[in-house]
């Protein structure tokens, strides 16, 4: 199981970097966007490759942070259900969507899109706006946002694995987070 965390925390490593430097790209998306409606409405300008440029940096960040979201335990889940459920009984969920729906799909749409890209690729496709962009480098996001997605959830099962049989911590649980002061509501609802 030792060796089993350890790869698990080197795809955590790989999913933190890439959420980290990802989520700089929704700074440059935003200043983009304000840099065309600027340029749009004070000069009358327009330019189809920076919308592009927009729209590629924006689906950029949805698909390569997904893995980090899961890492980060931020994703979509039935709080009202699971709130309820003892540890445990969250992990084994956990477990069970991860390896019957998560990485099954994650992996599909993974080997699906592969095909799109190389076609996109070797036939140096472009987009059909006036100036528009080649799109290779934006199918490309696919296949990689859905494999940074799918090694996350290998990492998320090995540690739920690792809780479920004593050899970790909960995985679920969420870290306590300290206020400016230093402390928090919940620790001070303890002293």
């Amino acid at each position: 199981m030792s060796l089993l965390l350890k790869f698990a925390a080197l795809i955590d490593w790989i999913n933190t970097r890439v959420g980290q430097f990802t989520i700089w790209l929704v700074l440059a998306a935003s200043i983009i966007s304000a840099g065309n409606a600027f340029s749009r409405y004070g000069f009358s300008l327009s330019s189809n490759a920076m919308l592009e440029v927009q729209w590629y940096l924006f689906a950029a960040v949805f698909t390569l942070c997904a893995g980090y979201t899961f890492l980060r335990n931020q994703h979509v889940r039935i709080d009202l259900i699971s709130n309820r459920m003892s540890a445990k009984g969250r992990n084994w969920v956990d477990v069970i969507g991860i390896v019957v729906f998560l990485i099954p799909v994650a992996v599909m749409i993974m080997w699906m899109s592969w095909p799109g890209f190389v076609d996109s690729y070797v036939n140096m496709e472009e987009s059909s706006n006036a100036g528009g962009l080649i799109r290779w480098p934006v199918r490309l996001l696919i296949p990689v946002g859905f494999g940074l997605l799918a090694l996350q959830a290998v990492s998320e099962l090995i540690k739920r694995v690792a809780f479920l049989t004593g050899h970790g911590p909960d995985p679920l649980e969420k870290p306590v987070e300290h206020g400016v002061a230093g402390g928090s509501d919940a620790q001070e609802g303890t002293k």
